[in-house]
């Protein structure tokens, strides 16, 4: 009788299941990783030892033990376990677990909602009078942002645990278990993974233990009993592998952060690789070039003014060629952008102008530099007219345009900004000598 007819004969519903689903924690020593929250000194532990946690709220990326942790949490010996998925649920089923709860309060009850943030707001409002009462105790796991995903309300009568995406050395460990584990795991099978094998996988996994459980499992199925997973039979797997990437969620905006830091940090190899991961996960190239018009300005700014050029032209590239030609426009601006010199001086004058808008007494226009299509009367008490600049030597009257400057722009001496800062140095001399002559002369006279 082989495995298959024994997982038959026997009936088990978990023997059928998925490697990950089978290899779930059952305590919460089984746990791989999180040490930040379930370590020997952390409260979590103590909280669950003593029944005394409340409502919970697990967020994190995928496979990183979410759901695991949460029905390791509520499997005490006095709780009354109900597991929804968001996805599947609707409003009825939901308002039948509350009110079987409030009928059975002695019995003390957690539920766990899986993808919680695909409830909407009125499935959410709907939880809050029973969290309150004490009904329930809800345990939330969701791969999202929770400021995003759950309302305030929730938020307020919840804990919130941060889960973090497993490291490769955990992944490993726990490929190796499974490997291993006769009773849930593969054991039976007895087949021998090359060690260089499951550390790749490990890799593969990108901190996601389902997936790695997932590709364990496909690869020693193929394999005959007592077979061994080589590195050839992995790479093949590779070859038919599709990159993990979501374009709506926490993945599409770390991708392109990673891409926009590279350039900033001028590392046009790792710029690169961003770029065209982004692409080969079907992301629209017209995004990535908006951001690289962004950047243009933000971070390189005046250092290199034709970024922006570059940047635009990118856009308009992708707007009239499309995929695959216009990867060679997005490569170039990616390049050019990184190795360009950078600086933030645009930003930080942004902010500054900001800053003193908020916080400053606001500045009319000076009479003289009042709209001369439509003649007012100036103020008795001032004289002074609008100077031409273009009167002057080097276009420089010395006039302030403003009744009371505040220096914004501070360029930095990098690219071609180190000239601007030369000329704003001489652009500050020419007009305090102005000023001086100009005093010089009014007494005089």
């Amino acid at each position: 009788m082989d495995l298959f007819e024994q997982d038959q004969a026997e009936g088990s519903p978990l023997r059928r299941a998925p490697l990950a689903e089978r290899m779930r924690p059952r305590n919460l020593r089984e746990v791989v990783g999180q040490s930040h929250l379930i370590g020997p000194d952390c409260l979590l532990p103590k909280l669950i030892e003593k029944d005394q946690y409340g409502s919970l709220i697990l967020h994190g990326p995928p496979g990183c033990g979410k759901t695991s942790l949460a029905e390791v949490i509520a499997s005490g010996p006095q709780t009354r376990f109900v597991r929804l998925n968001a996805v599947i649920s609707n409003v009825a089923e939901l308002r039948t677990i509350l009110q079987t709860a409030r009928h059975h309060r002695q019995q003390n009850t957690v539920l766990l909602i899986d993808e919680i943030h695909r409830f909407n707001k009125a499935q959410q409002d709907l939880l809050l009078p029973d969290i309150e009462s004490g009904a329930i105790r809800l345990i939330g796991a969701t791969t999202e942002n929770p400021g995003f995903s759950i309302i305030n309300p929730l938020l307020s009568r919840s804990h919130l645990f941060r889960l973090e995406a497993l490291t490769a050395p955990v992944i490993q460990s726990a490929l190796e278990r499974a490997l291993q584990d006769e009773d849930r795991g593969l054991g039976g099978l007895r087949c021998q993974v090359e060690t260089e094998v499951l550390q790749s996988l490990a890799e593969f996994a990108e901190g996601d233990l389902r997936r790695g459980l997932n590709a364990l499992e496909t690869l020693v199925m193929g394999q005959a009993l007592g077979g061994c997973v080589q590195m050839e039979q992995l790479q093949a797997f590779f070859g038919e592998r599709s990159l993990r990437y979501d374009r709506a969620g926490d993945a599409h905006y770390d991708h392109i952060s990673a891409m926009i830091k590279s350039i900033r940090g001028s590392d046009p190899d790792a710029a690169l690789y961003w770029c065209f991961r982004m692409l080969a996960a079907g992301e629209p190239p017209r995004f990535i070039a908006r951001r690289l018009i962004i950047l243009a300005s933000e971070d390189v700014g005046l250092a290199n003014s034709y970024a922006l050029t570059v940047a635009v032209a990118a856009f308009d590239a992708c707007e009239k060629v499309g995929l695959p030609e216009c990867e060679y426009a997005l490569a170039h601006a990616v390049v050019y952008l990184a190795t360009a010199p950078k600086s933030n001086s645009i930003t930080l004058a942004i902010a500054a102008a900001k800053a003193e808008l908020k916080v400053g007494p606001p500045q009319a226009v000076p009479h003289w530099l009042w709209d001369q299509h439509a003649p007012r009367q100036a103020p008795a008490n001032s004289s002074e007219t609008y100077l031409y600049s273009h009167d002057y030597p080097h276009a420089i009257s010395g006039q302030d345009y403003w009744t009371q400057p505040v220096s914004l722009y501070q360029p930095k001496a990098v690219g071609a900004e180190a000239a601007i800062q030369q000329r704003l140095h001489k652009i500050a001399e020419l007009k305090a000598q102005l000023k001086k002559e100009r005093e010089q002369a009014g007494n005089a006279s």
